[in-house]
């Protein structure tokens, strides 16, 4: 089970996408602005943040920021999820370390295959960093 933090000011957007991924065995933890983000994400500790860009307050580029920064958020995926489709936006996301860039309109299914990839490359990374400590 993996624990997904959903950042989006539409909470009908963030029920959805917890009810799908709630399905697929995952606890999610619902976010509705980039301020809350940055200071639950340290507590929380999720295995992935699903964040959109616009989002009042701070968009969602400055929160992706903001978590690099924090040696306790630095290291925690992102996938960006939203309306933003230009090409300088997708690069701006994906500069910041986001692991997938998602545009709105998307379907629960691809979301649910990206999601699932990036948690695979999550605890690929955790087993080849324990599996390197083992051997010293």
């Amino acid at each position: 089970m993996a624990k997904i933090m959903v950042v989006d000011d539409s909470e009908d957007l963030v029920d959805s996408i917890a009810i799908y991924l709630e399905k697929e065995g995952n606890k999610i933890v619902p976010v509705y602005r980039g301020e809350e983000a940055i200071s639950l994400a340290p507590i929380e500790k999720p295995d992935l943040i699903i964040l959109d860009v616009n989002l009042p307050g701070l968009d969602g580029f400055e929160v992706a920021r903001r978590l690099r920064s924090h040696r306790l958020t630095a290291g925690i995926p992102i996938i960006f999820l939203t309306v933003r489709s230009e090409l300088k936006d997708r690069l701006r996301g994906l500069s910041y370390g986001a692991l997938d860039y998602i545009t709105k309109p998307f379907s629960m299914e691809d979301l649910g295959r990206r999601v699932e990839e990036a948690l695979r490359k999550v605890r690929e990374t955790k087993r080849k960093v324990r599996w390197r400590r083992a051997r010293r």
